[in-house]
């Protein structure tokens, strides 16, 4: 049974945070849907990560490709996994189901806090999510690190 892990940015933009959770979950061995709601803003993310330099390749591709079902990291806006994701990285607001927690590994929910919006969308899914029974933690960036700030068993 799985978990939703809540990321609270406030230091440090998305394009910097997601690399950090690709390669920690990579080396725990789990392939990885990012899940966006905007085709342009994931093309934007992939073009990104192939830009990051040597140091932090993270092999992954765009949905919609021939080979969708062999990437280690898939980045898509659907709800439908195609490449077995083990662990799924909700981004710009995209929604997880309690069901897919409960099945998955590890569900992580990035959310900016810079953005009002974003912040009480993350709210309303912590609230949907843990009302589901799924367990779930809350992680904040705001003293500088990651601090884990609030969690429930589910």
């Amino acid at each position: 049974m799985g978990a939703a892990y809540f990321y609270h940015l406030t230091r440090r933009p998305l394009q910097d945070t997601l690399p950090v959770l690709l390669d920690k979950a990579r080396g725990a061995g789990w392939r990885i849907a990012v899940r966006g709601r905007d085709p342009d803003r994931l093309s934007w993310l992939d073009d990104t990560l192939w830009q990051a330099g040597d140091a932090s390749f993270l092999p992954h591709g765009l949905a919609g490709g021939p080979h969708d079902a062999l990437q280690p990291i898939l980045l898509t806006t659907s709800a439908e996994v195609s490449n077995g994701a083990t662990c799924v990285m909700c981004v710009d607001g995209a929604d997880v189901a309690p069901d897919e927690v409960t099945a998955l590994e590890r569900v992580c929910i990035l959310f900016d806090g810079t953005d009002p919006e974003a912040v009480q969308h993350a709210r309303g899914q912590w609230k949907a999510l843990t009302a589901a029974g799924c367990a779930a933690q809350y992680w904040s960036e705001e003293s500088g690190r990651w601090e884990k700030k609030a969690e429930s068993g589910g």
